[in-house]
């Protein structure tokens, strides 16, 4: 298993995730703060990493996110696949990767919006330092993440390394469409990213 990770993780590296978000609305999506968006020391985990389990439901109470999570792996293009666009509350981890609490880089991932409108990580810029992030796992855990930073990349200058690169924590990157709209090119020009790591644990309600 451990191999199976190391070389999902190197295949990542170097790689920029592109959603398809091209349905800008009235009020665009929330950007981090420039406080935030600023580079910042992100704390080592406080929390001890946990068995290998399948996530299956992600909490984001500060923005009100309650979603579903489904298995994302790389597209031909070696990016990663996002969830079908059709489903505006579900979200995805990298099944090939970290699951969520246990030591490493995690990764879950879902749309800004869809032809319909906002989905499940619209407000994912909004999120605060101090904010947590709860997955609930399949061997009836609760991983609970406290938020270090969030931070808004252009896709010409994304950081893989420093996203995707592996931890000898338990951490997680959520990730989105962000950091403002091309118009010409009818998408967003990059992505919002999360930064969290573990500090607690506890048994699923």
């Amino acid at each position: 298993m451990a191999g199976r990770v190391a070389l999902a993780l190197i295949t990542l590296i170097g790689l920029v995730l592109l959603y398809n978000g091209r349905h800008p609305h009235a009020a665009p999506p929330p950007q981090p703060a420039a406080a935030q968006s600023a580079p910042g020391v992100h704390h080592a985990a406080t929390h001890p990493g946990m068995p290998h389990a399948t996530p299956i439901q992600v909490h984001i109470p500060s923005i009100h996110v309650d979603a579903p999570l489904t298995g994302l792996s790389l597209d031909a293009e070696h990016h990663l696949a996002p969830p079908p666009e059709a489903d505006a509350n579900l979200a995805g981890w990298f099944r090939d990767g970290t699951p969520p609490g246990t030591d490493g880089t995690a990764i879950i991932a879902g749309h800004v919006d869809n032809d319909h409108g906002p989905a499940v990580f619209y407000n994912l810029g909004a999120l605060k330092n101090g904010n947590r992030i709860e997955v609930d796992r399949s061997d009836g855990q609760t991983a609970v993440f406290t938020i270090d930073t969030v931070e808004a990349f252009d896709a010409d200058d994304f950081p893989s390394q420093k996203i995707y690169g592996p931890s000898p924590h338990a951490e997680l990157r959520v990730i989105t469409c962000g950091a403002g709209f091309d118009t010409k090119a009818h998408r967003y020009r990059g992505n919002v990213v999360a930064f969290a790591h573990l500090t607690a644990t506890r048994a699923t309600h």
